[in-house]
């Protein structure tokens, strides 16, 4: 079993910055691809980014621009840098590991962007 554990959703001013982390532990053997997605109210779930163990990164559209995921390996964790945020980043943000046949998710973490 694998648990995701999410942290530094809260609340920001347009134009500000957050950093969202997530820590996977339990049985992680063969695990590499982790992620980002969220869902905004009335929206579908919809993917930020995702990035390997071996660093190599996918960002939806637009994404990229704005938001820049990371991780680092000795701790598996992965984090989401969020710079000059908008009103319309504001969702739920779900960290992800697809690991065999399985996908896990974190509790997600709430994001809000204020105009």
């Amino acid at each position: 079993q694998v648990q995701l554990a999410e942290s530094g959703g809260g609340l920001v001013p347009a134009g500000g910055s957050l950093r969202l982390s997530c820590t996977a532990s339990g049985n992680l053997l063969g695990a590499d691809r982790m992620g980002w997605y969220r869902q905004a109210p009335g929206n579908q779930r919809e993917l930020v980014a995702t990035i390997t163990s071996g660093g190599t990164t996918n960002y939806a559209d637009s994404m990229e621009e704005r938001f820049t995921i990371s991780r680092d390996n000795r701790k598996n964790t992965v984090y989401l840098q969020m710079n000059n945020l908008k009103p319309e980043d504001t969702a739920v943000y779900y960290c992800y590991m697809p690991l065999g046949v399985n996908e896990y998710w974190g509790q997600g973490t709430l994001v809000t962007v204020s105009s």
